[in-house]
């Protein structure tokens, strides 16, 4: 059997390892087309304030890993998918014959189409080879201007302060981190980092970029300009979906896929930011773009394409952040549900914040600002739907009693 994945992200990787332990014969290749070691982009920031070496962002401590466990590592493009011969054409000119082909090709920076977004020190902060970029250009003291606040953007912005920078985030949404948080979680992050010296202007979008002398001139649509030594873009990722709509894979948002990660197409599966799969508990399907999905459906495309038929429960939306030292978080349908009770409570002096939403009686969905000791538990109790009893009504009279409801239902 040959097994052929591309994409060399924490889904490929986990693929590649899951389909050893179960099939001890079979070739496997890893495609990458970057030239450095599979790694983690959610390490770049940690290399980026020096608490880590390039090394500490590998996913593996060394390369010998996969040649130990017979996983061909190749650092070179996929061009094509032919599902009829079953062949993969790279780079080098080869079409390689697939039993199981995995399309784990990731995602990609998108750049708002404004004007001088091609100049010199206008970045993205996605490879290492950008970050190399950042961290020659962000100094101690350096004007640096941030586009986008989304969750992404916050890591960013964790990084870029950590380095000292005189930092202004720009955001064109009316809040931070819009799709985790709601309008009160965004502000209270918003004052938490201008309180901190990071300036961050939300309801704000940028018109244009250009030169000012050894500068760059950042031109807002309120009329203000910004100097900048460097702009680093974080404005949200799209998937890499062209190799599976070229092989007639059936897309939307992403790849599509089924409970067991299988595409549209027989002996095709799809894991990470490019597929869109089962949500937890919903019968959605999402692309969700977030480092834990990409490993679980890693793990459970290699099963199945190994003959282990396993169904997926579906990703969690999840988001944890420490932003300047405040941790907020979400999980679930934090939004809340049709038909379903909130409970919420708000101390902005200490910028504390608790949203909790319940379906009948199992908690679905959270939000929390500086609930460090919650993060663990709220996601517990959403993902194994724990009916919350007579501790549901006192919840909704005072949502700081799910800590004590998580600590009887889950003993019950």
């Amino acid at each position: 059997m040959r097994y052929l994945i591309v994409g060399a992200g924490p889904a490929g990787v986990i693929a590649a390892e899951t389909i050893r332990e179960w099939n001890r014969d079979a070739q496997i290749i890893l495609f990458g087309n970057e030239p450095d070691p599979p790694y983690s982009r959610m390490a770049i920031p940690y290399w980026l304030v020096g608490q880590i070496d390039e090394a500490g962002t590998h996913l593996r401590r060394t390369p010998e890993h996969y040649h130990r466990l017979g996983i061909e590592v190749r650092h070179e493009r996929a061009l094509a998918v032919d599902p009829a011969r079953r062949t993969l054409s790279v780079e080098r000119g080869e079409a390689l014959h697939y039993d199981r082909l995995l399309i784990a090709t990731g995602s990609r920076p998108m750049r708002p189409p404004i004007e001088g977004m091609d100049l010199p020190n206008v970045e993205s902060c996605w490879t290492l080879a950008d970050a190399r970029r950042i961290a020659s250009k962000a100094c101690d003291g350096s004007r640096v201007v941030l586009l986008g606040a989304g969750f992404i953007g916050c890591i960013v912005l964790e990084a870029l302060a950590a380095r000292g920078v005189s930092l202004t985030v720009v955001e064109r949404e009316d809040r931070m981190v819009p799709r985790m948080m709601d309008a009160t979680g965004g502000e209270l992050l918003r004052s938490w980092c201008n309180n901190r010296g990071v300036r961050v202007l939300t309801g704000a979008s940028v018109t244009a970029v250009a030169k000012r002398g050894d500068k760059l001139n950042v031109r807002l649509d309120t009329g203000e300009d910004l100097v900048a030594d460097l702009v680093v873009c974080a404005t949200g990722v799209k998937p890499n979906l062209e190799l599976a709509e070229n092989a007639g894979l059936e897309t939307e948002a992403g790849v599509l896929v089924d409970e067991y990660l299988a595409t549209s197409v027989p002996g095709i599966f799809a894991a990470g930011d490019v597929a869109q799969g089962p949500v937890f508990g919903t019968s959605r399907r999402q692309v969700h773009a977030i480092q834990p999905t990409a490993a679980e459906h890693g793990r459970i495309a290699a099963l199945n394409m190994t003959g282990k038929k396993t169904a997926y429960r579906g990703s969690l939306s999840m988001n944890v952040l420490n932003t300047l030292g405040l941790v907020s978080c979400s999980f679930g349908e934090w939004m809340g549900v049709e038909g379903g009770d909130r409970a919420q409570i708000v101390d902005r002096e200490a910028s504390r914040y608790l949203r909790l939403e319940l379906c009948d009686n199992v908690l679905v969905g959270a939000i929390g600002l500086g609930f460090t000791e919650h993060v663990g538990m709220l996601r517990g109790l959403i993902l194994s739907k724990i009916p919350l009893g007579a501790w549901k009504e006192r919840i909704l009279s005072d949502p700081n009693q799910i800590a004590a409801a998580y600590l009887e239902c889950a003993r019950a």
